[in-house]
Parts: C-alpha cells; sequence; structure tokens
C-alpha cells in the first residue's frame, strides 16, 4: 500500500482514512436508532422517506462499508474488529461474521456454473438457480435471494474455514435477535414498518451484486467481475464501483482500487473485462442488461468505446 495512505497510529491497520467507514457503519446503527425515536412524531410521508433511505442504506453498508471490513479489517485489534462487526451486525440486519463466511464463498467459486450435481460454490452465483447453463432471472434473483441463506450450512463453513470465529458468530446472532425481540417489546407498529424495508434493502444488494458479474468471464480471472467507474458511485460507495479489480486482487484495501486499475488495464482491455456506465443497483438500464445471453461471454466493454 502506498505509504501515504499507511497508518500512522495504533488503531487502524491500513490507513487512518477508514475512520471514515468506520463512522458510517456507527451512523447506520444510530440512523436505525433515530427512526425508532422519531417514529411516533413524524409524519408517514417522511416515514416513508426515511424507510427509503434506510433501504438503500442497508445496501450501501453491505456493499461497501462492511465488504471492506471483510477483506481489510479496520483496526490493529482484535476486540476492537469484533465491536464493530457487533455494530455491523445491528445495523444490516445479519451477523457480519455470517456475511464473512458467505463472501468467502463467493470468492472461492467466483459466480462459478453449476458442477454435474447442479450446485455451485458460490452460493451467490446467479448460475446457482438458473436453468440451462443460464443465469437466474435477474429479478428472480433480486426478490428470492433473501430467502436463500441457509444459517445451518454457513455455520458449518465458519467452523471449517474459521473456527476461532464460530463462538462470535453466535454471539453475534444472538445480540442480534435479543435487538430485535427488544424492539417488538418497545414498539410493535415501528418494526412492522421496518420489516418490508428491510427487505427492500436486502434486495437491493442482491440486485448490486447481479450486476457486479453480469457480462463477466468466468473463466478468466481478471475479467471476473464487472467495473463502472463513475466517481460519485465509487465516493460514497468507497470504490465498490472497482469490481473487477476487487476479484482479481481481493486483499487490496479500497483506497489503492484506482491505482490498481491504472496498472492492469491494458491487461484488462486484452482480457475483454466488462464495463458498464451506470452504477452496478442500475445494470438492467445498460444496453442488453437484460440479455442473458450476454452473460459470461466476451462482450464489448463500454470502457474502450
Amino acid at each position: 500500500m502506498a505509504g501515504r495512505h499507511r497508518s500512522s497510529n495504533a488503531i487502524f491497520a491500513h490507513t487512518n482514512w477508514d475512520i471514515i467507514p468506520v463512522l458510517c457503519g456507527i451512523g447506520h446503527l444510530l440512523y436505525v436508532i433515530g427512526m425508532f425515536l422519531i417514529f411516533p412524531h413524524a409524519p408517514w410521508w417522511l416515514l416513508g422517506i426515511l424507510g427509503c433511505l434506510y433501504a438503500i442504506s442497508i445496501s450501501w453498508n453491505i456493499n461497501g462499508v462492511s465488504h471492506n471490513f471483510i477483506h481489510c479489517p479496520y483496526f490493529t485489534r482484535r476486540w476492537m474488529n469484533r465491536l464493530f462487526s457487533l455494530v455491523e451486525s445491528l445495523a444490516i440486519g445479519f451477523s457480519q461474521t455470517y456475511y464473512h463466511a458467505i463472501h468467502m464463498r463467493h470468492h472461492r467459486g467466483n459466480n462459478d456454473r453449476q458442477d454435474e450435481r447442479g450446485d455451485t460454490v458460490d452460493w451467490l452465483s446467479y448460475y446457482r438457480y438458473g436453468k440451462n447453463g443460464q443465469p437466474e432471472n435477474v429479478w428472480a434473483f433480486t426478490f428470492l435471494s433473501y430467502f436463500r441463506d441457509d444459517p445451518k450450512a454457513t455455520m458449518q463453513d465458519i467452523k471449517q474455514y474459521f473456527p476461532e470465529e464460530a463462538g462470535w458468530a453466535k454471539f453475534e446472532v444472538v445480540c442480534y435477535v435479543a435487538f430485535i425481540i427488544l424492539g417488538f417489546v418497545l414498539s410493535w407498529k415501528f418494526m412492522l414498518f421496518l420489516i418490508p424495508f428491510n427487505y427492500l434493502g436486502n434486495c437491493l444488494s442482491s440486485l448490486n451484486g447481479f450486476y457486479e458479474h453480469f457480462g463477466g468471464n468466468t473463466e478468466v480471472p481478471i475479467a471476473w467481475g464487472v467495473s463502472c467507474y463513475g466517481k460519485l458511485y465509487n465516493w460514497i460507495w468507497f470504490n465498490n464501483g472497482y469490481h473487477a479489480e476487487h476479484h482479481y486482487r481481493p486483499r487490496t484495501h479500497w483506497l489503492q482500487y484506482p491505482n490498481l486499475h491504472q496498472q492492469i488495464q491494458d491487461e484488462q482491455k486484452t482480457a475483454g473485462v466488462h464495463v458498464i456506465k451506470n452504477c452496478h443497483a442500475l445494470g438492467f438500464l445498460e444496453p442488453n442488461g437484460l440479455n442473458y445471453a450476454m452473460a459470461d461471454q466476451h462482450v464489448p466493454s463500454l470502457q474502450s468505446s
């Protein structure tokens, strides 16, 4: 990592700039608590706006703050990383440690196709529930992925690959369940209000994930992912747009992806890395964005257009 980004104290493991995603993660949890506090007093139109922002913030956190935390834990001390992991679990609505395990499978499989048994290494692969070698319909993937998590299988994965985290994963689940129960005890109306927006936020994250790979090439590591280089998107989403770069070098710190892109862009063009103009969540607006025949094909890149 470039020297100008290296941390100069004993708190942050990589760079002092990680204070930004850390504050954003804490702010996300405070936002949920704030919605709870104003719920009895705010008009429904305002609550609707806040609920939509909450839904967007779930996808933003999962694909930005939480995602980067998986690959480059922010703190030098284990207890600080675990404390932030708990904050993230309460903010996004599921165990951060469970997410870590599922996401590591995603990188082991890299959106792989079904094997001879019809299975995929990557549980998040859009081929997992597809037919005839094609990706699943984007809208089925978006709205059904929420119901496909298998906590038991995920815990088995944690015990196999991250056994030292198994106890902590269970603790996060217990804390989140207690958080939910407390919410219902204090205001069941608020919790019923929140549930559909939480579901929508997870759907937006699935939609985002679909187009992070739609048009990529599962056979070429440098082209596994699909990138978009819009400055506003990458500024707000902590460089999540550099997704081809991320899958090629997943341990790269989020601040370094623009530099990595500059270093490998000639190789990327040669490999046909797919680049879209819109952010990933709006990938369906791209030319051929709903044409499944283009998936995993050598498609013309907008980078060279």
